[in-house]
């Protein structure tokens, strides 16, 4: 648990469970909302959503319509997120990806969803935190190249952040929807590796009832950490 109090509570969701019960996984028997409220003896309501792979804040309320004040502030922009991230090859500085993207349906999830044609317009802003060069030859390449990155969302569109890091040529390690096939294999066999390489390490928003700022992180999941300390006399 990272922050609770009679209005919402926060977990830090490891990374493969889902939020909520799917069609995407029918044998699932785990979910964060079955879990959260199995522990808490009350119904919980997500106030916004985690893909399956990423880990980190995971935000709930024990209403309805304290959620939705929260989701409000979600589309108006106001929340505050950060993630950390892994990713293939060398970034540099910071900037922005202001990149549309189109909504990839999926055929059991978004099978009773409109079909919509549009780009829906999508930005995240990203910073540089580390570099890493490791002496191993992966694919075409005789070395292997990593970034740390911090990324901020200012959109929530499905699986933006991957699809932006792909968009720059710079795919999040451990993707394996958008990502480098080759690169995920090297990671799995030499650091033993096997998630995505993607937590949501902070959210900043206005308390749905009390109205004050505050602000819930987490660390990065434990997996990244260790594969981190592993790289260290490789960092540049």
């Amino acid at each position: 648990m990272l922050y609770q109090d009679e209005h919402i509570v926060a977990i830090d969701k490891p990374p493969g469970l889902l939020v909520h019960r799917s069609p995407i996984d029918k044998k699932e028997t785990r979910f964060a909302v079955q879990t959260l409220r199995d522990q808490l003896g009350k119904h919980v309501f997500p106030a916004h959503r985690l893909d399956r792979p990423t880990s980190g804040v995971l935000l709930f309320t024990f209403d309805g319509k304290t959620a939705a004040k929260l989701g409000e502030q979600m589309m108006s922009k106001r929340v505050y997120k950060e993630y950390h991230a892994i990713v293939r090859g060398f970034m540099y500085g910071c900037g922005m990806v202001d990149y549309p993207l189109k909504y990839r349906f999926d055929k059991i999830a978004d099978k009773h969803r409109r079909q919509q044609q549009a780009p829906q317009p999508a930005s995240t802003f990203y910073q540089v935190r580390k570099r890493f060069e490791l002496p191993y030859a992966v694919g075409k390449y005789q070395s292997a190249r990593y970034s740390l990155i911090t990324l901020n969302p200012t959109t929530g569109r499905k699986h933006q952040l991957r699809r932006h890091l792909v968009h720059l040529r710079h795919p999040i390690i451990g993707d394996t929807t958008h990502g480098d096939g080759k690169q995920n294999k090297f990671v799995q066999r030499e650091f033993n590796f096997h998630n995505l390489a993607l937590s949501c390490t902070q959210m900043g928003f206005y308390h749905p009832v009390s109205g004050k700022w505050m602000t819930v992180s987490a660390n990065m999941h434990t997996n990244m950490v260790n594969t981190l300390n592993r790289w260290r006399e490789y960092e540049l």
